[in-house]
């Protein structure tokens, strides 16, 4: 194969985020919960989350954050033509998140649907996003994760209540011509790798219990804690090998991973098993609490924003989920 051989890739052109009004801290929430701030940054690293107020709404989070990623890719809503929204807080039953974003957006045209793989939601997403790409049958999509956990909590529940924030962050990609080997070895920009896994057997380790066909109610978040930091330390390392052999590179070559920002002690022994030091990991959970679907791309602004992740650097992302679902992907920027 020569090296000048094209083929079709996802290539990311711009990346936003959402974030509600109301910041909480850990000390705000010894307010009202039997727990502490030093107990929450000890065992999870987190020390505030934003939580949506009234008229804030997992759309509305997902509409500004759609908007920032096309306005830092210099696009409009009339450029996209697939809309892909992770989410496990979706507005309704029915229609999905995506719709609303996409009216919110004044987008009349192309497809939008929702992705519910929970906290991986967003890998899934992009996954599901770039096999539509690189076929030819669309050309740019927004993929988007948005969350408002705060909204299926049980506030009496101090193990799990204190975990999770809200917010929304977006990313849009472009099927792009790429060298299949570009010159001098480097790897062409784009989605390089995906992998990802799911296993029902485990969904009550992590859950909502209610749901229309069941309790037709909304439900809360239920968690065995330690069972889902011994399953994600465990499972999230083998998609990461997985992916980092059909990308055709080692964790050396990572400029920077970004995980699912749920914990941060899973986030180092996700780290330390491959070697990737401190300086090459994104971490926003200490400011954002674990949002779902939302926190990889979240990350991905925030280190987009400051000048961290540049073009052409190499990026893993990461994340585990109920169910459990679990993925990584490798991305050129």
């Amino acid at each position: 194969m020569s090296g000048d051989t094209k083929r079709l890739r996802a290539v990311v052109k711009g990346v936003g985020s959402a974030l509600p009004n109301r910041c909480v801290t850990n000390k705000e929430l010894e307010e009202t919960v039997d727990t502490s701030d030093e107990w929450i940054v000890q065992r999870t690293g987190i020390r505030q989350r934003y939580i949506a107020g009234e008229g804030e709404t997992t759309s509305t989070l997902g509409i500004r954050a759609a908007q920032a990623a096309l306005d830092r890719a210099g696009l409009t809503p009339d450029d996209i033509d697939l809309i892909v929204c992770a989410t496990s807080t979706p507005d309704y039953t029915f229609p999905s998140t995506a719709t609303m974003i996409q009216a919110g957006l004044g987008c009349t045209h192309g497809v939008a649907f929702d992705v519910q793989a929970v906290c991986a939601g967003f890998v899934f997403a992009v996954s599901t996003a770039e096999k539509f790409l690189v076929s030819g049958s669309h050309k740019r999509a927004l993929v988007i994760g948005a969350e408002t956990f705060s909204r299926i909590l049980d506030w009496q529940d101090r193990t799990t209540c204190v975990l999770f924030g809200d917010g929304a962050g977006a990313m849009v990609l472009e099927a792009e011509e790429q060298s299949v080997a570009a010159a001098g070895g480097n790897l062409p920009r784009g989605v390089l790798a995906t992998c990802l896994r799911s296993d029902g057997r485990h969904r009550a380790k992590l859950y909502v219990d209610g749901g229309p066909s069941t309790t037709k109610t909304v439900g809360f978040l239920r968690m065995e804690g330690k069972e889902v930091f011994r399953f994600a330390v465990g499972q999230v390392t083998d998609v990461m090998a997985e992916t980092f052999a059909s990308a055709g590179i080692t964790a050396e070559d990572l400029d920077w991973f970004v995980p699912h920002q749920a914990n941060r002690r899973i986030i180092d022994a996700s780290a330390q098993k491959f070697g990737i030091p401190t300086e090459k990991v994104v971490l926003t959970v200490q400011d954002h609490g674990n949002t779902s679907a939302a926190s990889i791309p979240l990350a991905l602004s925030v280190a987009c924003g400051d000048g961290r992740i540049k073009p052409g650097d190499l990026v893993m992302i990461e994340a585990i989920g109920g169910g459990f679902t679990w993925g990584a992907a490798v991305l050129r920027w």
